[in-house]
């Protein structure tokens, strides 16, 4: 049953129904009348208290503390301060701009929505402390603010669409925040706007509607030009790019591309050619634009690239519109450079309404409707909602811009060997001994697979979240992977052996060396001296294979005891009948020796945590030299 609290005059109860208005996490305060219920909410408890408009459908925690607050208007205003989310608890998700029902529906059945729109930065700052994942489209700014005021609660950020220049990548990946888009579902819509403004802008159509409804009949001012057998430059011929390009090639125009990062195969595939930036400004009779805006892209159609274009060119606009100086777009247009533009999309938007190039008689302008379809509305409101749904639940995503770029089929692919990866570095991390830091790792990965063929980055970043968490206070995932292992001076190397055989499997082992170090159990230093531990996947389940020089066989599930002992009858026997005698439920055991009667180590997979008092005896068994627990 969920627990509700309802404040009552200088008093705390119980309830099975929810109040009015009531959110979960750090602070929050209920004021209760015979009417109506208010919620106000406070970044800190010695900040001045704001009105909130917060969800009403998160349960409150198992543990909490209450303080009156006398010098509140009103004596049924308390404070409720959460010390625990609470297991199981559900995440929050805000959605900051307008997200199609079914993409809300979904983002409901995992999670407490709290859609609130128009938010003020202001506003945004203070909500977002609250909160695990927050979802815009592109009005809101998501900078370096709201993550430092999220306070590390915030782990995902979901973009309902292509472009991600509103939001800070760099502090993003700085407070370990996944940043996800939705790069597929508006292809097609933006691509179909695209090619609409391309017709609309050569015949007239918007000048001539608004003639015609002005009570004009105007034929001979609004003759346009064909689209036959002219030149269209695609600039920037990624998915959307593409799309446009075949559908142009569909209307009987030449279309040439320029991006420096699309291969030419790609491109030749569907009859385009790829040239220079300079070639497609001075051949083409109509130019659109597809690329992201960035540093390198920022204004990138200015006095000097409109120079270079031929004489009455057209230009459509369904991009970004900072890749495009307006000023001298209109400088442009006045000049006869630029016959006509359609524009989609502005530096600022909404532009001013004395905008001179909105104003301007050869432009055509929509309000940024390039995604705006029934049909792409919806698919970018699933395909967020299922990102950000995955990403919350640990998973892959193939859409994350701030993480290592791995297509859908090679996630599906590495799946169990980024479990294996994660488990090896935990286990590595809790081996080592004596007060000694981790400072170099060395990573080697065996596999039949060419070099080109066996992108790493996802594994390494696995490796370093599994050393680094278990010995911090810092959350890691794919996002800082990297940034916190730098920050913390640790050094990853990494090697590839080729061996012989099938490439089906992409990878036969991997084992991570940890320099340097002391270990707490001998065994798992390799003969050089290194902590040493060494896996592979096996029907889909990682397992362990080595410790040290010792060869091993245990599925990474639960937790491991390591023994090194005497190899001699009954030990297997010794150690279960201590578990068992603990009701320690054994998954299975593996040991691996040097020579008969020798040295062995035996690993043995257990599902719960044993007592120190187990353990004790497992070490006082006379056979049993050394053991260590490594919970994972």
């Amino acid at each position: 049953m969920d627990l509700w609290y309802t404040t009552e005059l200088r008093s705390l109860s119980l309830c099975n129904q929810p109040p009015t208005s009531l959110h979960l996490h750090h602070y929050t305060v209920t004021m209760s009348s015979t009417a109506a219920a208010v919620t106000y909410s406070a970044k800190l408890a010695v900040n001045p208290l704001r009105i909130s408009s917060l969800s009403s459908r998160s349960v409150l925690p198992s543990a909490i503390s209450v303080r009156s607050r006398r010098d509140i208007p009103h004596k049924r205003l308390i404070l409720v301060t959460c010390t625990t989310t609470g297991d199981g608890a559900k995440p929050t998700v805000l959605v900051a701009e307008k997200l199609g029902e079914a993409g809300v529906q979904l983002l409901e059945k995992f999670a407490n929505v709290d859609c609130s729109y128009n938010l003020t930065p202001e506003e945004l700052n203070t909500k977002i402390s609250l909160c695990d994942a927050l979802i815009v489209r592109s009005a809101t700014k998501v900078g370096r603010e709201v993550f430092e005021s999220s306070r590390g609660r915030l782990k995902v950020v979901g973009r309902a669409g292509v472009g991600i220049d509103n939001v800070d990548l760099s502090a993003a990946t700085e407070f370990g925040c996944l940043v996800v888009n939705a790069p597929t579902a508006n292809t097609i819509a933006a691509a179909e706007h695209g090619i609409a403004l391309l017709a609309a802008m050569a015949r007239n159509v918007a000048q001539a509607d608004a003639s015609v409804k002005a009570g004009e009949w105007k034929r001979n001012k609004y003759v346009g030009v064909s689209l036959v057998g002219k030149t269209l430059a695609v600039m920037g011929f990624g998915k959307v790019g593409s799309e446009v390009a075949r559908r142009a090639k569909g209307l009987g125009m030449r279309v040439i591309a320029h991006d420096p990062y699309a291969p030419a195969d790609r491109a030749h595939a569907i009859g385009v050619d790829l040239v220079s930036f300079d070639e497609a400004l001075s051949t083409a009779d109509f130019i659109s634009l597809h690329m992201p805006l960035t540093p390198a892209t920022s204004k990138m159609l200015n006095d000097e690239t409109f120079a270079k274009m031929k004489k009455g060119v057209r230009i459509v606009n369904v991009a970004r519109g900072g890749v495009i100086d307006e000023d001298a777009l209109v400088r442009a247009l006045d000049a006869g450079i630029v016959a006509q533009a359609a524009l989609d999309v502005f530096t600022k938007e909404p532009p001013a309404k004395d905008s001179k190039l909105v104003q301007h008689e050869r432009v055509t302008v929509t309000p940024h409707l390039g995604a705006s379809t029934m049909e792409a509305q919806e698919g970018v409101a699933l395909e967020i909602a299922e990102a950000v749904v995955g990403a919350l639940n640990g998973e892959l995503a193939s859409t994350a811009v701030n993480a290592p770029m791995v297509s859908a089929e090679v996630l599906a692919e590495l799946k169990p060997y980024v479990v294996l990866a994660e488990q090896l570095g935990r286990l590595a991390v809790q081996l080592v001994g004596g007060g000694s830091g981790v400072k170099n790792v060395k990573v080697t990965y065996a596999s039949a697979r060419a070099t080109d063929d066996l992108d790493t980055r996802l594994l390494r970043a696995m490796i370093t979240k599994g050393i680094i968490e278990p010995i911090s206070d810092v959350y890691v995932n794919l996002v800082n992977a990297d940034y916190t292992a730098k920050q913390r001076g640790l050094r990853i190397s990494e090697e590839r052996v080729l061996l012989d055989g099938s490439p089906e499997s992409p990878l036969d082992t991997i084992t991570v060396q940890l320099c340097n170090v002391e270990s707490k159990f001998a065994s798992a230093l390799s003969e050089s001296g290194e902590v040493k531990v060494e896996g592979r996947v096996k029907d889909g389940v990682p397992h362990l294979t080595k410790v040290g020089s010792f060869e091993v066989d245990v599925s990474l599930e639960g937790s491991i005891i390591l023994c090194r002992q005497v190899d001699q009858p009954g030990m297997i026997g010794t150690v279960g009948s201590i578990l068992g005698e603990s009701n320690v439920n054994v998954s299975f055991m593996s040991v691996g020796r040097i020579a008969p009667r020798k040295q062995a180590v035996m690993a043995i997979g257990v599902d719960d945590m044993p007592s120190k008092e187990t353990l004790k005896k497992i070490g006082e068994i006379p056979a049993v030299e050394e053991f260590v627990f490594l919970k994972l």
